[in-house]
């Protein structure tokens, strides 16, 4: 398998879906090209300035920042759904409107769900 596409969908704090898709990517980006895809809650991901300490869990957005490599996707749709696109979000990101997602995720070999 040359390619990935790890869609996250929920929340990323409240369960370990969001720790464990990013730490697969992680894992995934020697042998083969990653995308991360934030789509739904998953999009909460994208927002500079978390402060997770009183959950007592890693910021996983500062993960973002360590693999900078990884290539992420943000579903704009999902940004104004949710009323954050007037937010600051991680540079890194790259904000996709339907289509583009789509077209990532249809020219992956593979596409996880987590």
């Amino acid at each position: 398998m040359k390619s990935v596409f790890y869609l996250l969908d929920t929340a990323p704090y409240g369960s370990e879906k969001a720790f464990g898709a990013l730490n697969a990517a992680a894992v995934s980006l020697n042998n083969m090209d990653v995308i991360l895809g934030l789509y739904g809650d998953g999009v909460y991901l994208a927002v500079t300035g978390q402060d997770s300490r009183k959950l007592g869990v890693p910021n996983l957005a500062d993960i973002l920042y360590a693999y900078g490599e990884l290539r992420v996707l943000v579903h704009e749709s999902s940004l104004v759904e949710r009323g954050l696109f007037e937010e600051t979000f991680i540079e890194t990101l790259e904000l996709t409107d339907e289509e583009d997602f789509l077209e990532a995720m249809e020219n992956s070999e593979c596409v996880i769900l987590l």
